[in-house]
């Protein structure tokens, strides 16, 4: 219960300049300033959902994907009905070869969020990564008509994970 505390707290000055500042630090790729001007917020702070998506950006970009998950976790604590703790969790256990389970995390959330493109699409690279290219292309076709199709394709092109998809996405 006290997730729900936490994220019912503002953040105000002054631990609003110290998230802005971690975001420009983050933004400027100087992640040990970003982690030190996080340490400066008020610890009641901790677990409220905008101090969590920073720390997670921040342990993403340092690739540490244990820590990663154990921040999603916190977020997903906190804010159950926010999309990105499920999305961010599921990211960091395929970047750790976990891809069954992120693959079974972020399908269990994929009912909650039923209008964000980027679930079903990850949905998508993690079967493709699993060998199975024909739920793959369901989950893709999925986000397409979720999204702007142009600009997911164009990522979907890019993808490694979905490389044995790409000589039929124009058919998808």
């Amino acid at each position: 219960m006290a997730g729900c505390k936490v994220f019912r707290l503002k953040i105000e000055p002054p631990d609003l300049h110290h998230v802005n500042a971690a975001q420009g630090w983050l933004e400027l790729g100087d992640f040990a300033e970003a982690r030190v001007e996080l340490e400066q917020i008020a610890k009641e702070l901790d677990s409220h959902p905008e101090v969590l998506e920073l720390r997670w950006q921040i342990c993403a970009k340092e690739k540490k994907w244990e820590e990663c998950v154990e921040v999603a976790q916190a977020l997903i604590k906190a804010a159950p009905k926010r999309p990105m703790g499920w999305i961010h969790r599921s990211y960091a256990l395929h970047e750790m070869k976990r891809s069954q389970e992120a693959f079974d995390g972020l399908e269990a959330a994929a009912d909650m969020f039923p209008d964000i493109w980027l679930i079903p699409y990850n949905l998508a690279c993690y079967a493709c990564t699993l060998g199975r290219p024909v739920e793959a292309r369901e989950w893709l076709a999925e986000a397409f008509g979720l999204g702007d199709e142009r600009e997911i394709k164009s990522m979907a092109l890019k993808d490694p994970d979905l490389e044995p998809l790409r000589t039929e996405l124009g058919e998808i």
